[in-house]
């Protein structure tokens, strides 16, 4: 019973978006059971949004990861104008592009697993028999997802934390750095969805009969 009045305790605190309820909600063993259900659950809803709209399924994380990239390179490039032509430094022109540079990594974990481009041992697998490499590919999910819960769940406490205690990024006025935590769950629930896009599409080979392990290639389209 306990569970699920911690669970009761989550949601209202959810719900009041009060960060120091919410930070406080987190700290229980419930969290944990309602991260795996919204991991599984918004994986499974972010996989029929990718189906409904396949321009988001081949682009979204791309996007993010290229526009992450432009505005780091940006910060840098103008911070150095800036400080040896005009001798003047922005004081979140240090802070700012590792933030971005996290969320570049998140996203870009995400595209990959989708890829297939993180380590796979492809070569290894490829000799071994088809019941073996599906064996394989299932604990490939199962540990990508236990993954993205312990991901989701940690980084969830953290930014409710962060909201909680106010913190502000460095060298800026009111720019919160929750803002920024915030989309490393976000990011691992996209990565949950390209688990199970994988995941179904190994039954479906498996059904089908086709060739299970195929060698991935870095940046590769999907």
């Amino acid at each position: 019973m306990a569970i699920w009045s911690d669970l009761g305790a989550i949601l209202s605190a959810l719900a009041s978006q009060d960060s120091w309820e919410i930070r406080n909600a987190l700290k229980s063993e419930a969290a944990w059971v309602l991260g795996a259900f919204v991991t599984l659950v918004g994986g499974f809803l972010v996989v029929m949004i990718y189906r409904l709209v396949p321009f988001l399924d081949r682009h979204l994380e791309r996007t993010i990861m290229v526009w992450s990239y432009l505005a780091i390179a940006f910060i840098i490039f103008w911070g150095v104008i800036d400080r040896f032509v005009f001798a003047n430094q922005q004081p979140w022109s240090t802070t700012i592009p590792p933030l971005l540079f996290m969320i570049m990594t998140w996203f870009g974990a995400a595209f990959n697993v989708r890829l297939r481009t993180h380590l796979s041992f492809s070569e290894f697998r490829m000799v071994m028999p088809r019941w073996g490499q599906m064996a394989c590919l299932c604990l490939d999910a199962l540990l990508w997802f236990i993954f993205a819960v312990i991901v989701l769940v940690t980084t969830l406490r953290l930014t409710a934390l962060s909201a909680s205690n106010f913190q502000i990024v460095l060298g800026t006025d009111n720019v919160m750095q929750w803002w920024f935590l915030i989309t490393a769950p976000l990011s691992f629930l996209l990565l949950a969805a390209r688990v199970l896009e994988n995941l179904l599409d190994d039954i479906r080979n498996w059904r089908t009969n086709q060739p299970l392990i195929k060698q991935a290639v870095i940046g590769e389209d999907t």
